[in-house]
This record gives C-alpha cells, structure tokens and sequence, in this order.
C-alpha cells in the first residue's frame, strides 16, 4: 500500500491517499506517529491500526458528542459521520455502538416528532419530513397510526382553516382567488377532496 498522496483540509488534519483512493484523515501529528510520507508505503500493521483502533474510537466518541447535543436518526448520524471524512466500517461501527446503548432509535424518533410537532402537520407533510430525515416508510405509518388512534393528530379541516385565515382567503371572492388558495393548499399536502370540502363550508361555519 502506496501512500500516493497528502491532502490538507485544516491547520490540523490531512487526508491520506493510498493507492490513488481516499483512506482516511489524520492529524498531522499522527503522520509523524505512523511514519506517513508521500510516496513510501505503509506498513499493514500500522494501517490496521489506524482503522480499527485510533479511527473507530475516534468515530464513536464523535456519534457520542453529536447525540449528546440533539436527537439523530440513523440516517443522519450516518451523514454527519461521511462529512467528517470517517471510514465506512468505521461509521458502521460507531452506529452500531450508539444503537446497542439505544442512543439511536428511529422508532422513538417518530413518536417524539410526532409528539412535538404531529399536531400542526397534516399526514402528507409528516410523511415527507420524517422521510427526509431517514426513516422508513413503515415505522412512520405504525407511529403514525397509532398517534391517530390516540387522538392526538389534527383535524386536517382545522389546519385548512387556519391556513386560511391567516392566507385572508374571502370565500366571497373570484375564481382566480380560489384556484389559487387551492393550489397552496395542494402544495401543503392536503388532498383535493379535503381542501374541496372546507372551503365549501368555510365562511358559513360562524354564520
């Protein structure tokens, strides 16, 4: 194994290439440690040494640090961890870690994105968002289900109407008016035959 390369990415870290592909990023101190040099080889001990002991370790205190801040979904545990340049059977790694202390749980994810937010979202934005952060499309139609079934989730009429009161949406006005608030209402989810039915009613709901 060639070391074809050295790349620096800060004051403090280099990337080292080997073999013309990305390896992994050191400390500069370290290149002086693992006797790392462009153009020499390195030696199979000192390179599994540095993936699977001073990189794994390093990959899972840094999982550590970032869930102690905020709550992660497998998936973007996983991002964050590429951006830092770890290897992938470290990140792997570092995942399997925090998932066996339970550190990471997209289950539990959904129900406590449900719990803080599922209140002001319709079922297709909900979808989509949690679906954007990683989760599968299952554990979010069981969370999902269940969130409706304790009686929590939002009347989607509600949320029209309050869209459109703070759209000022006049159900007296032209067809142009109302093409467009249902286009906006479209846009955010809401299905045609629910968006069809409260505007049907609103405006005669106080009368």
């Amino acid at each position: 194994m060639t070391v074809t390369d050295i790349i620096e990415i800060s004051k403090k870290q280099c990337k080292i290439m080997i073999d013309n592909e990305f390896a992994f990023v050191l400390y500069k101190g370290e290149l002086h440690l693992y006797k790392i040099k462009k153009g020499t080889e390195i030696a199979k001990e000192d390179y599994d040494k540095i993936i699977n002991e001073v990189l794994v370790k390093r990959a899972r205190l840094r999982a550590m640090n970032l869930l102690k801040s905020r709550a992660y979904t497998e998936k973007k545990l996983r991002d964050k961890l590429k951006a830092g340049h770890y290897p992938s059977s470290c990140i792997e790694d570092a995942l399997a870690y925090v998932k066996s202390y339970g550190y990471i749980d997209d289950k539990k994810y959904t129900e406590d994105y449900l719990f803080y937010h599922g209140r002001e979202l319709n079922r297709q934005q909900v979808f989509m968002k949690l679906k954007e952060r990683g989760i599968a499309e299952e554990t979010i139609r069981k969370a999902y289900e269940d969130f409706c079934q304790s009686g929590e989730a939002p009347d989607e009429s509600e949320l029209i109407c309050k869209l459109l009161k703070k759209k000022r949406y006049d159900p007296a006005g032209d067809w142009e008016s109302r093409q467009k608030i249902m286009r906006f209402l479209f846009s955010k989810g809401f299905t045609h035959d629910k968006i069809q039915e409260t505007l049907s009613v609103y405006g005669k709901i106080d009368e």
